[in-house]
């Protein structure tokens, strides 16, 4: 018996995990490989830097205009994370944190949610405590194959290439908010 999909612009899903999307009110993220691709670039007078798809960027916007809310949650530190975050209109930022799983509780209670309600998306091993607490655990296409095995959606757009996105239009569309509209570049 073929299971029953719904068909997205990112191929088709399967209906019991689209439907899981509908209840998602919160989304983490972790940052090096979900948001960027996992490089890192260190210049010769230690300064970072990192790239940011502004397709991601607008997902977040998206997600945020909707009554959704993001947090990241990253192992490393960095003033570039924090200053995108900002100017995306991310308040929940956890840096610096091995503990990722007590930063989700600790979102969950302070938005009073349960887990189905709750989507985390990471990309490597630190990452799967959330996904394996989450209504909905996703991974990039381009993530670990074990994290990927532990997700419950695999995007088909890399980490730093869309993947944020994929997943803010997914949970966007099964809730019936998806509204494509012209804006800034973010």
């Amino acid at each position: 018996m073929a299971l029953a999909t719904v068909s997205t612009w990112y191929g088709d899903i399967n209906e019991a995990l689209f439907a899981r999307m509908k209840a998602i009110k919160l989304v983490i993220c972790d940052v090096d490989g979900v948001f960027s691709d996992g490089r890192i670039y260190l210049g010769n007078s230690g300064e970072e830097l990192k790239a940011f798809h502004t397709r991601d960027g607008l997902g977040v916007k998206a997600l945020l205009n909707n009554g959704i809310a993001v947090a990241v949650v990253t192992g490393r530190q960095s003033k570039i994370v924090e200053q995108r975050m900002h100017a995306l209109g991310v308040r929940d930022i956890f840096q610096g944190s091995t503990e990722k799983l007590a930063i989700y509780h600790q979102l969950a209670e302070k938005y009073q949610l349960e887990n189905s309600q709750i989507a985390s998306i990471g990309d490597d091993i630190p990452d799967v405590v959330m996904l394996q607490h989450s209504g909905l655990g996703v991974a990039p296409q381009d993530a670990h194959p074990w994290v990927q095995q532990q997700a419950d959606y695999v995007t088909s757009m890399r980490g730093g290439f869309g993947a944020v996105r994929e997943l803010s239009d997914l949970i966007l569309l099964s809730q019936g908010q998806l509204q494509l509209q012209g804006g800034v570049s973010l």
